[in-house]
């Protein structure tokens, strides 16, 4: 069979399947099943796919129609310019996540701290941007870390990210004058009406705290000012919803100079907080 046969078959059955944007997950399938980059697929659709290329795509396109994320099925997902291995012991990195990376490369950092680091994305994108920093990120979940020290090697950041179980602040000592972070934050309320993709794919530990969603930032916000160096900054993802109540939260803490930034769609996305002191230079 021709890859442009096969991919003709593909996307009617992915959207009769529920899958909102079919055509686009067909082709990045097929170009995951040719082995190939997605930008390459148009010059291999006359090409004939070999017995196992069809029979890897057939996979795909099964585990797709039950609804597993594309990212989860191809292991890997571009998020800041770089290729992360993606597993469903992590979060799928998503887009309005670079709202917080592209706040932390604003000022210059030397030292680095991911709370609840996941795939890594944040952390290393954040070092990848910034050649003299170093950075620690922290999970709970054993397979997440290993997932993201994967990550760290495809990049060639050993040197730089070390890893570390902990629970929020629990195992971490010293200072940074950069704390991120993209905590669970769905109301135990809201679980049921994510889609399939999230619902059912992603782990619960790294969707929702439980209760009203709010208990990482509680965590962070208690812990932060003890490991902020002066005028060091904190810097954490949210829901849409929650800016004004953890903006209080943080207010509450003893941080300054706090703001909440909307992502590329306009809404609230991140909330940056300052600790007192220092020269705010980002640098110690």
């Amino acid at each position: 069979m021709k890859a442009q046969d096969a991919l003709r078959r593909a996307v009617p059955l992915l959207r009769e399947a529920g899958i909102e944007d079919g055509s686009r997950d067909a082709r990045v399938l097929l170009a995951h099943a040719l082995g190939i980059a997605h930008d390459r697929l148009t010059l291999k659709l006359q090409d004939d796919m070999t017995e196992p290329q069809e029979a890897l795509y057939d996979a795909a396109l099964q585990a797709r129609m039950a609804r597993q994320p594309v990212a989860q099925i191809t292991g890997r997902r571009l998020f800041w310019g770089q290729s992360f291995r993606v597993t469903r012991d992590t979060l799928d990195p998503r887009p309005e996540t670079e709202t917080l990376v592209a706040e932390a490369l604003k000022v210059p950092f030397l030292k680095l701290l991911d709370l609840g680091t996941g795939t890594g994305c944040i952390l290393l994108s954040c070092l990848k941007a910034m050649p003299l920093a170093r950075g620690l990120g922290t999970d709970i979940s054993d397979p997440a870390l290993q997932v993201a020290m994967g990550n760290t090697r495809d990049l060639g950041l050993e040197a730089r990210a070390r890893f570390r179980k902990s629970d929020w602040f629990a195992s971490v000592t010293g200072t940074f004058d950069l704390i991120v972070s993209n905590p669970p934050y769905i109301a135990a309320a809201e679980m049921s009406t994510l889609a399939p993709e999230v619902r059912d794919w992603e782990p619960d530990l790294a969707l929702t705290p439980g209760g009203d969603g709010l208990d990482a930032y509680r965590a962070i916000a208690q812990g932060a000012g003890a490991r902020l160096m002066p005028g060091g900054r904190l810097l954490v993802e949210i829901g849409p919803t929650q800016g004004a109540d953890v903006a209080a939260m943080f207010q509450a803490a003893g941080l300054e100079d706090i703001r909440i930034l909307p992502d590329m769609d306009g809404r609230d996305r991140v909330v940056a907080a300052v600790k007192p002191g220092g020269d705010r230079c980002g640098a110690a």
